[in-house]
């Protein structure tokens, strides 16, 4: 898609137009590279500058009374990273590095043009956003109200449906750069926690394991012990506008 992340994966959804595809790419003009663990935005800083990944993985965290950390969301290639500025003069949340990452930084008031120029663009971008936040749900709800088999099993699928999207929807193994400190961090577990169900899922077939490659081994049984929906195969493409 012309160099652009983000445009590969809206492409996903939509067919894009070649002025959409310029205006895109356009985005994405700057690049920063930054290395694992460097934090890229701090929780309560200035925030002007929204992020396109084009490299690595990235979570987005908050810190809580006594001192933990809730990771809210994991960033991946093609994502748009840093949508909470666009209400708030604050970062919500921290943006850290998982992996060595490349992002493309732009401010907002380039947004609100593409926003403007290209309004199927914006409806798209918007309706993503609104999955992300179901998606998010779906996993506060699954941290409250299920097991710790189900919790990890869960971020499992979400993981890898999202992945799907810029890789294609044949593949079933991936690179898994997390932690079982970050898993746990993301699932509200301990990271012994996260490692006695990630064994678990493997004693009983329903992924391979080796370091951080994981294998998708039986995808439907994964998702249904972790009551997943894949937000992301579900997404109302019909309502948005004709490109200019």
């Amino acid at each position: 898609m012309g160099g652009s992340c983000l445009a590969e994966r809206l492409a996903h959804y939509v067919a894009l137009t070649p002025p959409e595809q310029d205006a895109l790419v356009q985005l994405e003009e700057q690049e920063r590279s930054f290395k694992r663990g460097a934090m890229i935005r701090r929780e309560h800083d200035g925030a002007r500058e929204l992020f396109i990944v084009q490299k690595g993985w990235l979570h987005s965290s908050v810190l809580l009374g006594n001192g933990s950390r809730q990771i809210m969301r994991f960033h991946f290639p093609g994502d748009l990273v840093g949508v909470s500025s666009l209400a708030f003069g604050q970062s919500s949340d921290s943006i850290v590095a998982v992996t060595d990452v490349t992002l493309c930084p732009f401010d907002k008031d380039k947004l609100a043009l593409l926003f403007q120029e290209h309004p199927r663009l914006a409806a798209l971008i918007f309706t993503l956003s609104v999955a992300e936040r179901v998606s998010l749900a779906d996993r506060l709800a699954s941290i409250g109200r299920t097991s710790a088999r189900a919790r990890v099993a869960s971020l499992l699928c979400e993981i890898f449906a999202r992945l799907r999207i810029m890789g294609g929807a044949g593949l079933d193994e991936f690179h898994v750069p997390l932690t079982q400190e970050e898993i746990g961090d993301a699932t509200g577990l301990t990271a012994v926690h996260v490692n006695r169900m990630m064994r678990g899922l493997v004693d009983d077939g329903l992924i391979g394991r080796n370091g951080n490659m994981i294998k998708v081994m039986n995808e439907a049984r994964l998702a249904e012990g972790a009551n997943f929906t894949d937000r992301y195969a579900e997404i109302d493409i019909g309502w948005l506008p004709q490109p200019r």
